[in-house]
């Protein structure tokens, strides 16, 4: 992609590359933001992190300098789900906009990885320590306390037991055949997601959605985004080739299927995908 001229903004596409390009310095929650902008083209993502800034700014204003982290953890879980009143949103959990965290600012409602990015930003500015956990078919949160670490469910603020989290690891060690002697401890579960996973697990999430609802549009917008974010995985390459092909954008399919033939010659799918190709190159083109 090429870089804009000193004269033009950057394309939301060419600004979240830009978030993107190096792990040092990546701003999980500008680039997370910016997610939106396919959306929302014109959003201004500097006023939505100016918004949560001013969230946090409350709260801290309300907090003795000397407060324990507990006080800090129970006064955020207060302010966080009782007093601004963000909950998941059970009622259309598949929503596309409970992915977009302006959206979620607003509607006070959504996923469990879009409330636990505004959740550990506003405990960050607390002064606690908290990361995000991609665990199994549920975003989490875990803090570090004097204590000892404390996880909870970005749903509701509840804090989550060993037995919980063994009891919701269940199914997915099962489908995995992680039990037995080859069962996973939880600590492997548990560990705190890298920036551009995160990012990843929340492209992820829209990309189901539009793929479901056969949006060959916004699927196509996700997938440009997957490839910047991740260009050494080549499943996304041919992810993007197939959202090309709904649009009609054959050339370009075709040049991102070779490439992940090329590179995943041993794949489920290559010969799958090799026939796809073939299609794609006998497909009329427009003149």
């Amino acid at each position: 992609m090429p870089p804009p001229s000193l004269f033009d903004a950057p394309t939301p596409l060419q600004y979240f590359a830009t978030l993107v390009a190096e792990d040092s310095g990546l701003s999980l929650l500008e680039a997370a933001v910016s997610i939106a902008q396919d959306e929302y083209p014109d959003l201004d993502v500097q006023s939505v992190l100016s918004e949560i800034d001013a969230l946090a700014g409350k709260l801290k204003a309300r907090l003795p300098a000397d407060a324990a982290p507990v006080q800090r953890l129970r006064l955020l879980n207060r302010y966080f789900y009782r007093e601004l009143g963000f909950a998941g949103n059970v009622n259309d959990y598949y929503d596309r906009r409970n992915s977009y965290l302006n959206d979620v600012l607003h509607q006070r409602r959504g996923i469990p990885l879009t409330l636990a990015l505004l959740y550990v930003e506003l405990a960050t500015q607390l002064g606690l320590t908290a990361r995000g956990v991609s665990f199994p078919g549920h975003f989490l949160i875990k803090l570090r306390m004097p204590q000892g670490e404390v996880v909870l469910d970005p749903f509701n603020g509840r804090s989550l037991s060993r037995e919980d989290l063994d009891e919701r690891l269940a199914p997915y060690r099962r489908r995995q055949g992680l039990v037995g002697e080859f069962e996973a401890p939880l600590g492997l579960f548990l560990q705190a997601a890298q920036p551009r996973d995160v990012l990843a697990r929340m492209l992820r999430n829209l990309k189901e959605i539009h793929r479901s609802g056969r949006d060959w549009v916004r699927w196509l917008a996700v997938q440009e985004r997957l490839v910047i974010l991740l260009p050494q995985n080549w499943d996304e390459r041919r992810d993007r080739a197939l959202a090309l092909s709904e649009l009609g954008r054959f050339d370009a399919a075709i040049a991102d299927l070779e490439a992940y033939l090329a590179h995943r010659p041993d794949a489920e799918d290559a010969l799958a995908m090799s026939e796809r190709l073939d299609q794609l190159r006998r497909m009329p083109r427009l003149h």
